[in-house]
């Protein structure tokens, strides 16, 4: 029985792993790749430095391309699940790590506690469930894992630690925050150890330090000193934001707009909790200032290199908050043992915050599957256009869909196609999708054959060609590959619009044509043996010669 007791917050914290991959490889099941995946998919080419070290949004990136390189390699690009998989099992190591920091501050429960408000942070689902985060998941694992090695207080230790630090600036630049606790602890502990471990964090730094001497320099920076007087604002609006996600009391919505209400009264409370708690003890435990310092240093960074885009209550960078919240939260409760019923009261408020959370998950595994559809049918349209697309053709936003799709050019992608294997829809699934995918792939199709147009003015003959067809208006005319005559008679502006895979509307218009001129409509012969259907709207008598 006593073994039972022993161990049951470990039983309970496999339980909770287990339920949240089980959700998030479900929630994940049709999704793609999307936005700066495929900056990784299609611009890193060849394993030359530069396709590793070239900064992404300013950020080395490193370990990121280097893992969807080992995956694409292994598996292909026909799906995106190895590397949910990836993403899945770093954040169950990073829930792990919180639990076992959390643990030995102030008690197992209190640990799985805070590993299962970190699995289920619903406003910042787009780490959750989208890969292309491991840039920040990967920083965070790797970087709390230094945090514990350092406690080691051993030579090993340290060495690892080091190794973990170098890895977490490898994954993206959050890993300085890491490597500032990592100083700050060196510093605290001059006195028992000297100052001969300053290589844990030097090396690291150093490493970025060369990098940044020899390719981050050419990124474009955002750093401004109008950033630096506002950066103590956006700190304490990004720890309200992390404490009210935690609690499932965040009102920023899925585009990540909105205040943190709740978060700020909340930080209120805190800061009054540990001044009063302070009056009870004798200061701060010593463990304290590294993380604290790697916590503001995170926050204070990004607030240095602040855009539009880049708020402090943005979920991705919520995720990363909300570790530190609670590791801050940890050593300042360090030493406390809570009663059976403050457990319950907490199990209660997990509870209460997961079932909230959980809604905000929802919504945004929503918005990704929605784009998911856009990506699959937009790249669709791409192969089927294989045969006359122009390499240099690019889903923009505005002919994808969406701005969520980025940097697909054709050349590049139907070459990574032929190499990889296809993550689009096939003829038969973009049959079937979606409306909104078969809509927007038509749209695509339009401008990648291209179809085009050539009107003649006041070319319109009485005498119609045989085999034309009168246009009868709200019916369509269904025309194939080759060039179709749309003869407008006297009168009017006439429109044209076509659809193919779309059954709702007509989402590819032309210029239409003027009373009595007539247009030759040109349709290139793709892999689809879809048809085009085109509706004519028009006052007068038009014909249609196929």
């Amino acid at each position: 029985m006593a073994w039972q007791r022993r161990n049951a917050p470990v039983v309970a914290l496999g339980a909770v792993l287990l339920a949240n991959a089980i959700l998030l490889l479900y929630l994940g099941r049709n999704l793609t790749f999307i936005q700066d995946t495929w900056y990784f998919l299609l611009y890193r080419e060849g394993t030359s430095p530069d396709a590793f070290l070239q900064p992404h949004n300013e950020h080395i990136v490193a370990i990121p391309v280097a893992i969807e390189k080992l995956l694409v390699a292994l598996f292909g690009m026909s799906s995106a699940l190895p590397e949910r998989v990836v993403l899945t099992l770093m954040l169950l190591v990073t829930a792990v790590l919180v639990f076992v920091y959390v643990r030995r501050r102030i008690g197992a429960w209190p640990g799985v506690i805070a590993a299962t408000l970190l699995l289920f942070l619903g406003p910042s689902w787009s780490v959750l469930i989208w890969p292309f985060e491991i840039v920040i998941v990967g920083s965070v694992m790797t970087g709390v894992a230094a945090l514990l090695l350092l406690e080691r207080d051993d030579r090993r230790g340290d060495v690892l630690a080091c190794l973990l630090l170098a890895l977490s600036v490898g994954f993206s630049g959050i890993g300085i925050s890491f490597a500032a606790g990592a100083a700050v602890d060196v510093l605290l502990r001059r006195r028992e150890r000297g100052l001969g471990r300053a290589w844990v964090p030097l090396v690291p730094l150093l490493l970025f330090a060369g990098w940044y001497l020899g390719w981050g320099h050419e990124a474009e920076s955002h750093f401004a000193l109008d950033n630096v007087l506002r950066s103590p604002i956006y700190l304490l609006e990004g720890v309200a934001n992390s404490i009210a996600s935690l609690l499932g009391l965040s009102t920023i919505d899925v585009n990540d707009v909105g205040e943190p209400d709740w978060g700020r009264p909340l930080l209120v409370a805190a800061i009054a909790l540990v001044i009063w708690g302070q009056t009870k003890r004798r200061g701060f435990s010593p463990r304290l200032w590294p993380v604290a310092a790697a916590a503001a240093s995170y926050w204070l960074l990004a607030g240095f290199n602040y855009m539009p885009g880049r708020d402090a209550v943005s979920g991705r960078y919520g995720y990363a908050g909300a570790v530190f919240v609670l590791l801050v939260a940890a050593e300042l409760l360090r030493g406390v043992r809570f009663s059976r019923n403050a457990l319950l009261l907490g199990g209660a408020v997990t509870a209460v915050a997961v079932a909230s959370n959980l809604v905000a998950f929802h919504d945004g595994q929503r918005w990704m599957e929605d784009v998911s559809v856009l990506s699959r049918a937009d790249t669709a349209a791409i192969e089927i256009a294989e045969r006359t697309v122009p390499p240099s053709f690019t889903l923009t936003p505005e002919v994808a869909g969406t701005a969520s799709i980025l940097a697909v050019e054709a050349g590049r992608y139907l070459e990574a196609v032929r190499e990889h294997g296809s993550p689009a829809y096939s003829v038969d699934e973009l049959a079937a999708a979606p409306e909104t995918g078969r809509r927007q792939a038509d749209v695509v199709l339009g401008q990648a054959l291209p179809l085009s147009t050539s009107t003649q003015p006041g070319s319109f003959r009485a005498e119609g060609a045989p085999g034309c067809l009168d246009a009868v208006p709200g019916e369509e005319i269904e025309l194939g590959p080759g060039t179709a005559r749309i003869e407008v008679s006297p009168g009017p502006h006439a429109d044209f619009s076509l659809r193919r895979f779309a059954q709702e509307s007509h989402p590819v218009q032309t210029a239409g044509a003027e009373g009595g001129a007539v247009t030759l409509l040109t349709i290139p012969p793709d892999k689809a043996p879809q048809p085009w259907f085109l509706l004519v709207e028009a006052e007068q008598p038009v014909r249609v010669c196929p």
